[in-house]
Formats: structure tokens, C-alpha cells, sequence
């Protein structure tokens, strides 16, 4: 898989480090059966729950934020006809964005 999910992500780096669930979810303060969900593509975590994990686990934050938001929008865009053209806009107002701030 070339852009893995962000359940996948932390699936993987929970079993890289040879952690089980109910470590991880208590070590973040979550349930377990939550973090299963997120792992197994279930539920989206939220933005803070992306931090905790990613700091956990010690990786960039960057790139799991990458996953997580690309894993939001398409969750939001799927059934859309017009997503693709949509992102196309939306990635030019924020170029535009990011001009003006500058």
C-alpha cells in the first residue's frame, strides 16, 4: 500500500514495538476497544489522540498528521462525484492562503 491509513500506521508501529493494545491505550488514556477501532480503520482518532500516539511512540508527528488528515478528507469526499475537482480548488485557495499570510 503506498499511502498506508493512519490505522495502519499505528497498527504497525504498536506491533513494531511489540506493545499490546491495552498498553498503548493506557499509556494515552483510551480505551483499548477504541484503539482497536482506530486501528483497524473503524473510527477516526481525533487530533489530540494523533498527538498522544504519535509522541508514544516517539515519531515525527508530521508525518501520522499527514495520514490522519488525508484519511479525513477522503473519509468526508468518497461518495462525491466532483471530490477530485473539489480538492483541486481547495488546494489552490489554500496556496492562496498561505501567500497572503506571508
Amino acid at each position: 500500500m503506498l499511502n498506508p491509513t493512519i490505522g495502519a500506521i499505528l497498527r504497525n508501529l504498536r506491533e513494531a514495538k511489540s506493545l499490546l493494545l491495552r498498553e498503548v491505550a493506557a499509556s494515552i488514556a483510551i480505551d483499548p476497544t477504541l484503539l482497536s477501532k482506530i486501528e483497524r480503520d473503524e473510527r477516526m482518532p481525533t487530533r489530540e489522540q494523533v498527538k498522544a500516539l504519535s509522541a508514544f511512540y516517539k515519531e515525527e508527528e508530521d508525518s501520522i498528521v499527514l495520514a490522519y488528515l488525508s484519511d479525513k478528507l477522503v473519509n468526508e469526499l468518497e461518495h462525491e462525484d466532483l471530490a477530485l475537482q473539489a480538492m483541486k480548488i481547495a488546494e489552490n485557495k489554500l496556496k492562496l492562503k498561505a501567500k497572503s499570510k506571508k
